[in-house]
């Protein structure tokens, strides 16, 4: 699935968060979002995911504007899309396997077998087979990360959207996520839209690159291209970005 935003602004009450945001991402395409705290990456990830409307300018999913959608369409729509949340948004008082079979079982039609099957194939794609029965809590942060990819992938989104997918994780486990999310990417052709800091990892991770700063969606182009562009702001970020004291604890992966 495409996706393409025109002219969106969005504002809480009074407040702008962004505006004039325009961009298009084809199919297939791997789009890094990066900029500095509080400049509203996570807000313009939701706008693009349907879950915030922009007071100003259109979303489109596949040439289809989100605002015209109506509530059937909507849902089917956003049965396409997966998302992966900053804090992995995983269900404390459910195993690993029941995280993953909750989507399935809330939005299809799939047997209690069927989602089994579908359950198993992911936990084996992510690599933690062996947590099935365990809860979130009892495994590391870097297994959580997978199983909340897993569960962002149960429903063979065509769109998904990864919240700083890295965070928090040591440097080694960092790398494993994100060439999991490529490896993944590959399989399905699905487009992805990533929000992270890490650096290494956007250049890892990206097709196209942008930063997020002063309201605007500065769009910087392929790693190379970000690496030599001219705007000040993205070298002084990116400056910051590559020598900054580390601010995420550093969790290993079991």
């Amino acid at each position: 699935m495409s996706l393409q935003l025109q002219e969106i602004e969005v504002a809480f009450g009074s407040q702008v968060i962004l505006k004039n945001i325009s961009v298009e991402i084809p199919r297939g395409e791997v789009f890094v979002i990066m900029g500095p705290s509080g400049q509203g990456k996570t807000t313009l990830l939701k706008t693009m995911a349907g879950l915030i409307t922009p007071r100003n300018g259109k979303v489109f999913i596949n040439e289809q504007d989100w605002s015209t959608l109506g509530s059937n369409e909507r849902f089917e729509t956003l049965k396409k899309l997966g998302m992966l949340f900053q804090k992995n948004a995983l269900f404390d008082s459910l195993t690993c396997g029941e995280n993953i079979a909750f989507p399935l079982r809330e939005t299809t039609e799939l047997s209690p077998q069927e989602i089994q099957t579908k359950v198993d194939v992911f936990l084996e794609a992510v690599g933690i087979t062996h947590a099935k029965t365990l809860y979130p809590d009892e495994i590391s942060g870097g297994m959580q990360k997978r199983l909340g990819i897993a569960r962002a992938l149960a429903l063979n989104p065509e769109i998904i959207f990864y919240d700083d997918p890295t965070a928090g994780l040591d440097p080694i486990t960092s790398r494993k996520i994100v060439d999991l999310i490529l490896d993944l990417q590959k399989q399905n052709n699905s487009t992805v839209v990533a929000i992270t800091n890490d650096m290494n990892r956007a250049y890892q991770l990206a097709h196209r690159m942008a930063l997020v700063v002063d309201q605007e969606l500065v769009i910087t182009g392929t790693p190379e291209e970000t690496k030599r562009h001219k705007d000040p702001r993205v070298q002084q970020f990116i400056r910051g970005a590559l020598t900054g004291p580390l601010t995420e604890a550093v969790v290993t992966e079991n």
